[in-house]
């Protein structure tokens, strides 16, 4: 059995959230998108994405990886068809990252530069690979850290919910000993905060801390970093 918890600041400079995110026990999904796009399109990109997968894994009435790929590729659907629809929501995007219970394993599904997470008796560490310029492109044209930290394009996504189709999605599969917690986040946290930062504070949780209290000091530590963007974090933490 799992516990989750999810919270969402608008951070310290935007005016508004474009983050939307989503925990669903009962389907054992649990789920972050970060929007982008003009006026308030990408607040309609992410929860329209994040909806969309919540809509499909309840209508299949299983929990394994496939669904919850075509969960992540209806999404990408929705978003493409609403934003040629409508003029105002034009070029209107999403990351996106969606976990979905499957026994004592998460499969885990991601899209942009959003990311999970593991923390567990092996140390805290990432799963999920960003589809970034800097990733893709950048490491290997073989750049170091330090210019790669200020390169023009470090923010440019190689892959959104919204922007192409067919969509390349990245799956993974994590394993779950008891006590073991997941972090979801949107790049408002994993972007300014660094990880022994982001570390400390999930171990104070995984000793039995509250998770409110660990999503709530994840985006304080953000806020305090200046809070540049929108800052989101869902914590899933396995029951011993």
């Amino acid at each position: 059995m799992l516990e989750a918890c999810a919270l969402s600041d608008k951070g310290c400079v935007r005016s508004n959230n474009e983050d939307y995110c989503l925990i669903e026990p009962a389907l054992g999904l649990f789920a972050l998108a970060d929007g982008m796009g003009g006026a308030r399109a990408g607040e309609c990109a992410s929860r329209l994405a994040v909806e969309t997968v919540a809509e499909t894994v309840f209508l299949a009435q299983r929990r394994d990886s496939q669904v919850l790929l075509s969960a992540v590729e209806a999404a990408n659907q929705k978003v493409l068809a609403a934003a040629q629809g409508d003029e105002s929501l034009e070029g209107m995007g999403t990351t996106l990252v969606a976990a979905l219970e499957n026994g004592d394993s998460l499969a885990i599904a991601s899209v942009g530069d959003s990311r999970a997470y593991l923390f567990d008796h092996n140390g805290f560490r990432a799963i999920t690979d960003d589809q970034t310029w800097i990733n893709e492109v950048g490491r290997p044209l073989g750049l170091d850290e330090e210019s790669l930290r200020h390169h023009p394009m470090r923010h440019v996504l190689t892959m959104a919910i919204g922007a192409s189709s067919p969509l390349t999605v990245n799956c993974y599969s994590v394993p779950l000993e008891p006590r073991a917690i997941v972090l979801i986040c949107s790049d408002g946290l994993h972007g300014v905060v660094e990880a022994p930062e982001i570390e400390r504070i999930l171990r104070t949780a995984g000793h039995g801390g509250a998770l409110e209290d660990g999503c709530r000091d994840l985006i304080e530590a953000a806020k305090k970093a200046g809070g540049p963007d929108n800052v989101t974090a869902v914590l899933v933490r396995k029951l011993a």
